[in-house]
């Protein structure tokens, strides 16, 4: 099992909003992984004290790193312990970056930051649309 690190206070507010008081952290954030289209084949969810893990499931690794970046950049959300072999650096956004930025940081070359924009569909909308303490996957790359 892996760790990885999110900015608790950073990221889209699904706990403790006040349509999700109704229901569960488990709940909540499967419903955001369901709603960004992601495979969820047989994955569990458990939250407890904004610590996720994410376990099971027969997604892909790709559909796994995207699952546990789905959850960790949810505000509330410190870390997410899965299961994963996979090849992608995580890289956490900070203040000023660009993805043509964390390109250069991590894949020696600006003009690929359309490979961690697309890398991070679904939950990108937009290359501009980054924010500091997001943290996002970028495959083949190297820790800035």
């Amino acid at each position: 099992m892996g760790l990885w690190n999110f900015v608790k206070n950073a990221g889209k507010s699904l706990i403790g909003s006040a349509e999700a008081s109704e229901i569960q952290p488990e709940e909540a954030l499967k419903a955001e992984v369901e709603k960004l289209g992601l495979d969820t084949n047989g994955f569990d969810i458990t939250v407890t004290d904004g610590k996720v893990k994410v376990s099971g499931g027969t997604m892909s690794t790709e559909e796994k790193e995207k699952i546990v970046l789905a959850v960790g950049n949810v505000a509330g959300i410190s870390s997410v312990e899965a299961d994963l072999e996979g090849e992608s650096v995580f890289h956490t956004v900070e203040k000023g970056d660009t993805l043509w930025a964390v390109a250069t940081k991590t894949l020696g070359d600006g003009n690929r930051y359309k490979e961690i924009f697309e890398a991070n569909k679904p939950m990108l909308s937009h290359p501009d649309k980054i924010y500091p303490g997001q943290v996002l996957r970028v495959p083949g790359g190297k820790s800035a």
